[in-house]
């Protein structure tokens, strides 16, 4: 009697309030990654038919892209070598030219000395090498840091007992140096000269002990 006494129009407008929430919306959302699946999928299924219709032919797929997996690999292992190189180890900046900790330039005029001569031949990136390690032993000697042919660069800056404004100038300097010397960048003659400036300039800066 009571469900007899309720109007349909308010029967139906309680229904689809209700109906309207959230929790009661049944569409399906679209998922992004749906196609990627179907064609997983349908890869998946045509290898199995390969595998069963045509072995040879699938061990023979097999061994192809097992060798496209291994040269991937393999190329991808050359080309971090490559990038990681040059910070793996201090290079021996200047070999065919002398050659770094060579008698003959065991210190930093001797260092100087042949990076002029390079620069006077054009060869700016190999000068701009010998004018840093020059850096590095005149640093030594005012035991502003400790040289050693493994250290790359990058770790005299942390290691440099500079002021700010000295450390700030040295970091440059490495920086330009990964530039030139291990990034193929061309030097010429003026980027090198302000090399040579900005180094000699860096002894000013040098902390007291």
């Amino acid at each position: 009697m009571l469900a007899q006494g309720i109007p349909p129009d308010s029967l139906r407008a309680a229904l689809r309030e209700v109906f309207a929430r959230p929790e009661y919306r049944w569409n399906e959302r679209p998922d992004p990654w749906a196609w990627i699946v179907a064609v997983w999928d349908r890869l998946l299924d045509w290898l199995d038919g390969l595998q069963r219709g045509h072995p040879a032919g699938f061990k023979v797929l097999l061994a192809l892209l097992t060798l496209v997996l291994v040269g991937l690999l393999a190329h991808m292992g050359y080309v971090v070598w490559r990038i990681t190189r040059p910070t793996a180890r201090t290079p021996a900046w200047g070999e065919g030219a002398g050659g770094i900790g060579a008698p003959e330039l065991a210190d930093g005029r001797a260092h100087r000395l042949r990076a002029e001569e390079l620069a006077r031949a054009g060869r700016y990136a190999e000068a701009m090498a010998h004018r840093f390690v020059a850096l590095v032993l005149d640093l030594e000697r005012r035991r502003a840091l400790a040289f050693h042919p493994s250290k790359t660069p990058a770790e005299y800056v942390g290691e440099a007992r500079l002021d700010a404004a000295g450390r700030a100038s040295l970091a440059e300097l490495v920086a330009r140096l990964y530039r030139h010397v291990f990034g193929g960048i061309p030097c010429d003659e003026g980027g090198y000269r302000e090399f040579g400036a900005a180094a000699d300039e860096l002894g000013s800066h040098v902390a007291p002990a």
